[in-house]
């Protein structure tokens, strides 16, 4: 009985740090799109402006 409860606790805490990861590399990756637009839309800020 405690080695099933041990082995699902296991499960989670595992599926819960690859989420965890994948979640901070999603930010990263959508900050950094940001960023770049960004950068991009201040670069062209001249054509843009009426």
């Amino acid at each position: 009985m405690m080695e099933k409860i041990y082995k699902t606790m296991k499960s989670v805490g595992v599926w819960n740090l690859v989420l965890g990861i994948i979640f901070i590399l999603s930010g990263l990756a959508a900050g950094t799109f940001l960023i770049v637009n960004g950068a991009k839309l201040l670069k062209k800020k001249s054509d843009l402006l009426f």
